[in-house]
């Protein structure tokens, strides 16, 4: 990631995928972007990740990209692995957009990209996206503008 005095948008950061290997998201630059945390145990997990899957085969080819971050975070719903989260969502919901690396999004060991997408709009989305819901983010193509959804019901 860039530093911080630098980061201006979701595209300079550096994020790593479920395997391990470091993603540069500036590869997703004139896409619209959706950022979501996932977790597989939720009241909410068939719900969101029929829809993801669904809005990803409609829209994928008008530059259309989500990127899912697994967080456990939100009453521990999302124990697995990597390994175990990238073949639950890509068997069982015939995932196909890129699942990332396990993260935080709230507190002191958030990661960079979510505590960014919580800064933005002068801190306007930081106490919206505290609780214990989870949030997703859309990016406008190459626009700083950003929307924060909650909970993920498109």
């Amino acid at each position: 990631m860039a530093a911080a005095s630098s980061v201006t948008s979701v595209h300079d950061f550096t994020v790593k995928d479920a395997s391990g290997k470091d993603v540069d998201l500036s590869t997703y630059k004139g896409k619209v972007l959706l950022i979501v945390n996932v977790a597989s145990q939720c009241g909410l997990t068939n719900s969101n990740y029929t829809e993801l899957a669904q809005l990803y085969e409609k829209y994928k080819d008008q530059g259309f990209e989500i990127l899912a971050f697994p967080c456990n975070q939100f009453g521990g719903q999302e124990p697995g692995t990597n390994e175990e989260i990238v073949q639950f969502a890509c068997t069982r919901f015939k995932a196909e957009y890129p699942i990332f690396d396990k993260v935080d999004v709230n507190g002191n060991n958030a990661a960079p990209i979510y505590k960014f997408l919580k800064s933005s709009k002068g801190g306007l989305f930081q106490a919206a996206s505290s609780g214990t819901f989870p949030s997703s983010w859309l990016t406008r193509r190459d626009v700083l503008w950003i929307a924060m959804l909650q909970p993920l019901h498109l």
